[in-house]
Order: C-alpha cells, then sequence, then structure tokens
C-alpha cells in the first residue's frame, strides 16, 4: 500500500517545479514510510512513498516502461492487484517481457496492450496514474468498490491528484476552499460519489476513470452494477458463496509480509479469521495472527447500549482457541484516546473532521499496535452491506422512510439529536443555512436514480434492492476511507475480502427474501459459515466497533470545550451556538457521556482543529 500524487501542466515546464512536486510527495509519508520518488518530464510529475509488500526489492516507483526510443509509459500506483500472476503469464503470452515480480510492472503492461480498458482486467484495490508519453496522456483509474482513495484538481493547463486531499494542498494552485456543498459533505453521512469536501477537487468514482490529454479531462466508468436474474436455488447460493469466500481470501493472503486479521468476535471478522487461518492451517505454516481490540476496564464494567450488546474480547478470544491463532488484545488506555495529539493525527490523516472521536482514535491505535507485528491487515468490512446486516435494513419505518436508512434513523431512534448526527451544537441559522434535509433529500434521489433493477421485481423487492445499493455506494465509502486513511497513517495496508467485486456483484442480484430467508440479518453469510464458527460467535447480533464507557473520557471532551469557549479565536465559534455548547460542557447527566451524546462535542473541537490546521476558507 502507498501514497501517490502528480501534477499534469501542458502550459509548463514541471521540471523547474520540483521543490513543489517533492512538498506534495512528503505529505504521503505515512502512507508509504518504506521508499519514496518522484519522475519529472516536462509536462509531468509523479510522486509515490512505498509501503513494501510484494517484491520487496524490485517494485520501487514511480516505474517506467521503455522500450530502444525511450520511455513510453510511467505509473505511480497504490493498491494490491490480486491476479497479477494470471495477467503477468497471460502478457508474457503476447509478448511482453518482465524485470520484476511486482504488481505494479504488470499494471503497466497491462496498459501497453489494452489501453484505457486496462483496469476491467484487475481484480483488487488500487487507484493508479499512468503517464503515457507517446501520446501525451494521463490516465487515472480506481478499484471498483473505491477502497483505494484517489483525488483530483483540475489547473490551469492541466490537473492536480493525490491519494488524499493534502499532498493536492501542497501545490499553491489548489486551495483549502470550503462552501456550503462541502460543508454538506463534511456534514453528511452518506457520501455521495465524486464529491469532495474541498471546493476545487473531486473524488474519483469508484470504477471510473479519468483521461487528460490536450483537449481536456474526461471521466468515465469502466464498471458498474448490473441488474441480473438470479437463477441459483438457495443451497447452490450458500455454496458459490462460502466457494467465492474461499478462493477471494485465499487470494488476499498472498504477501511478502507479516500479515493478521482484525478479529472482533462478530460473523464477518470471524468469517474472514476462519478462512484464513483454516488454509495457513493446512499449509502447516506458522499460525495466523489475530487481534482485538478492548478498553482498559471495558469487559469488567460494560453496559449494553443501543448497538451493542456484549463486549467482543469473549466471543474474539472463542475463534482464536477454535483455529489456534497466534492472538493477541490491543487494550487501550483512556488518556491514549483523549490526549490532544491523537486528535490531531486522525483529522489529519482523514484530512476532515468527523463526530466519531473515540472509534477513530481507538482504530487509529489499534492499527498503529497493529502495524509493529504486521504490514498487513484482512478485515470484515463490507459484509453488512452486501449481506444486509444492518439492524436498520429490517425496520419498516427506516427503509420505507423516503431517506437513507441510517439517517432516518440518526433522527427517529433518539429524538433528542434532533439536528443530525454529531450536530447538536451548531448554531440553527448556520445548519439552515446549509440545509442538510435538502442535501439528504437530492442525493438520495441521485441514488434512487442510479440504481439497476431486475424486470417484475414486486414493490418489496424493489425497495430492498435500492437499500442495498445505497448502502453499498453511498455508506459503505465512508467506512472504507476511514480504514484507509486511519490505517496508512501507520502504512498499514488493510484488506477488504468481502469488497471483491464479483462477490459483490453476485450477491447485489440475490433476491432480499433470500438474503433473510430464516428471518435474520446476514442469512446467507451465517449459513455459509455454520460449520466453521462457535455457535455463540455464529448467533452473535451485529456489534459495531467498540466505544469507550469511561466517563473520564467525556470529562476530558468537555474539559477542551470549555476551553475552546475561553479562546476568542477559536474559527468554529462562527458555527456553533455558544450557549448549547456552555450547556454540553457542563453536562454532568449519565446522558451526557452516551457515545451519541459525545459525538457533538467530538464535531466541534475536531472541526476548530481542522479549521486551524488546514487554513480553511469558509465561503457559505
Amino acid at each position: 500500500m502507498c501514497g501517490i500524487t502528480g501534477w499534469v501542466d501542458f502550459s509548463r515546464d514541471l521540471t523547474t517545479e520540483r521543490p513543489i512536486v517533492a512538498a506534495m510527495t512528503r505529505t504521503l509519508g505515512n502512507r508509504g514510510p518504506d521508499d519514496s520518488g518522484t519522475w519529472v518530464r516536462e509536462h509531468v510529475a509523479f510522486g509515490h512513498t512505498r509501503t513494501s509488500v510484494i517484491d520487496l526489492a524490485n517494485g520501487n516507483q514511480p516505474m517506467v516502461v521503455e522500450d530502444g526510443t525511450g520511455v513510453l509509459a510511467s505509473i505511480t500506483y497504490s493498491g494490491e492487484v490480486y491476479n497479477f500472476a494470471q495477467l503477468r503469464e497471460e502478457l508474457r503470452r503476447a509478448g511482453h517481457a518482465f524485470r520484476t515480480h511486482s504488481d505494479t510492472e504488470v499494471i503497466l503492461h497491462a496498459y501497453l496492450e489494452w489501453g484505457e480498458n486496462c483496469a476491467r482486467h484487475f481484480v483488487g484495490m488500487f487507484a493508479f496514474a499512468i503517464w503515457d508519453q507517446r501520446r501525451e496522456t494521463l490516465l487515472l483509474a480506481r478499484d471498483r468498490m473505491g477502497v483505494k482513495p484517489l483525488f483530483y484538481a483540475p489547473v490551469p493547463g492541466g490537473v492536480v491528484f493525490g491519494s488524499e486531499p493534502k499532498s493536492l494542498l501542497a501545490n499553491p494552485l489548489v486551495r483549502p476552499v470550503v462552501d456550503r456543498d462541502g460543508l454538506c459533505e463534511l456534514l453528511s453521512t452518506a457520501k455521495a460519489p465524486g464529491r469532495a469536501v474541498f471546493r476545487d477537487m473531486r473524488e474519483l468514482r469508484p470504477g471510473h476513470i479519468a483521461v487528460l490529454d490536450r483537449r481536456g479531462l474526461r471521466e468515465r466508468a469502466y464498471w458498474t452494477l448490473r441488474a441480473t436474474r438470479h437463477t441459483d436455488d438457495l443451497p447452490t447460493t450458500i455454496q458459490t458463496v462460502r466457494d467465492m469466500l474461499n478462493d477471494i481470501v485465499r487470494g488476499e493472503l498472498v504477501s511478502d509480509v507479516p500479515l493478521c486479521t482484525t478479529l472482533s468476535g462478530g460473523l464477518d471478522s470471524s468469517t474472514i479469521t476462519a478462512f484464513a487461518a483454516g488454509m495457513l492451517n493446512e499449509l502447516n505454516g506458522p499460525p495466523l495472527r489475530t487481534v482485538t481490540t478492548t478498553f482498559d476496564g471495558y469487559s469488567e464494567n460494560f453496559r449494553p447500549d443501543d448497538t451493542r450488546g456484549a463486549p467482543d474480547v469473549p466471543f474474539a478470544a472463542q475463534v482464536a482457541r477454535a483455529y489456534a491463532t497466534d492472538h493477541a488484545e490491543i487494550v487501550l488506555r483512556t488518556a491514549d484516546l483523549a490526549d490532544g495529539a491523537t486528535r490531531v493525527r486522525t483529522v489529519r490523516a482523514q484530512d476532515m473532521p468527523t463526530p466519531y472521536g473515540d472509534m477513530d482514535a481507538s482504530l487509529y491505535h489499534t492499527f498503529r499496535q497493529v502495524r509493529r507485528d504486521s504490514t498487513v491487515a484482512l478485515v470484515g468490512e463490507g459484509a453488512d452491506e452486501i449481506f444486509g446486516g444492518y439492524v436498520w435494513m429490517h425496520q419498516p419505518e427506516f427503509v420505507e422512510s423516503g431517506t437513507f436508512p441510517w439517517v432516518a434513523r440518526e433522527v427517529l431512534h433518539d429524538g433528542s439529536r434532533t439536528a443530525g448526527l454529531g450536530r447538536d451544537l451548531f448554531d440553527r441559522g448556520i445548519l439552515e443555512n446549509i440545509d442538510m434535509t435538502g442535501h439528504y433529500a437530492e442525493i438520495h434521489e441521485e441514488a434512487r436514480a442510479l440504481a439497476p433493477h431486475q424486470e417484475g421485481e414486486d414493490a418489496r423487492e424493489y425497495l430492498m434492492r435500492d437499500v442495498c445499493f445505497q448502502h453499498m455506494t453511498y455508506w459503505l465509502p465512508m467506512l472504507l476511507d476511514r480504514n484507509d486513511r486511519l490505517g496508512m497513517a501507520s502504512g498499514l495496508e488493510v484488506r477488504v475480502p468481502f469488497c471483491d467485486h464479483r462477490l459483490v456483484e453476485y450477491l447485489y442480484n440475490v433476491p432480499w427474501s433470500m438474503k433473510s430467508f430464516d428471518g435474520r440479518e446476514k442469512s446467507i453469510l451465517r449459513s455459509a459459515v455454520a460449520d466453521r464458527l462457535p455457535r455463540d460467535v455464529l448467533w452473535r447480533p451485529k456489534s459495531p466497533w467498540p466505544v469507550t464507557q469511561d466517563p473520564t473520557y467525556t470529562r476530558a471532551l468537555q474539559s477542551a470545550l470549555s476551553g475552546l469557549l475561553a479562546d476568542a479565536d477559536s474559527p468554529v465559534l462562527k458555527l456553533i451556538d455558544a450557549d448549547s455548547a456552555r450547556n454540553a460542557a457542563g453536562d454532568t447527566s449519565a446522558e451526557a457521556s452516551s457515545w451519541h451524546s459525545r459525538m457533538n462535542i467530538e464535531l466541534v473541537l475536531q472541526l476548530d482543529l481542522w479549521l486551524r490546521d488546514y487554513e480553511v476558507e469558509l465561503v457559505l
């Protein structure tokens, strides 16, 4: 896993702009601690930072391919193409010669063979840029599910691009301006494909390419979900899913560096662990490393909340024992979560504030500790979206609400959060101006128009296919971005087997009645692994990433908020209601320590930090 950045400008000589290219590349240093490099020609400049995973000695980038006349093409690439070995053999038969064993070189030769259509041949997670020296053309490409990020900003004469917005902002042609649409995107829990928080940027859509030449920049899809009739019966569907997961996990275990799985003891991560550990055990190799995150005193003092019924540790331990994994518990301290330096790191990692404070902090610290022993981690993200795992997907008041079900739940589930997730301390005039209700209505209609459907669907199947599509394309990207950014902040490659596009395509067309055939969430997945998991784990209800329940964490947040309110220069003051914020800072009720209420303070603290650190210009 790596960081990529670049600049193409047909109106200037970029060989005179090497310091700017170097600065853009340095911003991505955490994404690639093992190596970095730049490649600059008159109208093109690439930067790359590398986390070495495959072909450690020879995969350095930017990489070029040459013939007797000079450079044919150059690439800067982040990700993993899991079928690169098969493609290399296919390309060899077509006459291509290789000098490394890296997937990077395979992508370059695939471009020379298939041109702009090369991305259709790749199975994996990737974002890359290829400069065709012969045609003076830039190709940007992103994987089908958007696991790897890629942002770009059109500029006079060309384009600036990078894995993260910070690399674009290191170029003086791109300014940190945020308008109303950008603030809506920041506050939204539905991530609109292609939109970015900063006004002058776009995020390349999943499954899309962008091509730049002297005529301009054009973006188009090379892959979309399609609705086709599902002809397999239930037993065949279950077996197909089992076989697909087996093949997918096997492919994602390929690595020249140590790897592990993050194991929460839930159905999703336990499934990945069962397949991975089973394969490694069959090979009589070293046991799979597994890690579980908890907090100091969490299990002993656990209190169930609206979404978490039990701590993860006992369930994870059952799976670890069943497969004899090399298991470790990462125990986080409240002081680490509340540390202001951690808040700075998570905001900078994500280039934006979020209301998920201690969840971001704990994931950041988890990945940081995982990286000490492993360079690659397989996670269970994506299963809920494709198998129908969220509670609200099974509750009519949310799926029939006329908006995204999770957005409806923000308001209907808890009437005290009338402003929306994390927004209760905002000034009401600001909220009316940005109009999140109108924003959600707009992008929900966009999502409904994009969702492919099968002919002859009844009303229920039509609705639930909409709901599944929305979760895959407007909810899941937020989770994938969070994993990528907080993992890459420590140079950890996070792999997501459930996001393999072949599995996604298959399950998208499985009828909802089959996905929930036994009246439970994730019926098909549970049936596919019924003989592989301990019974308690198999039937454990959905439980999201844990949050600390230590009241001293809340008091630390309140203290930080009081300090912010006392600073007349705090840039966030013009966006919040001071009286509401003062009340939140002094609230000693039990409700104040709930993770829902804490989100309001978390967002204000992060927003203030971001406005200062990024010197954001708000244009509302």
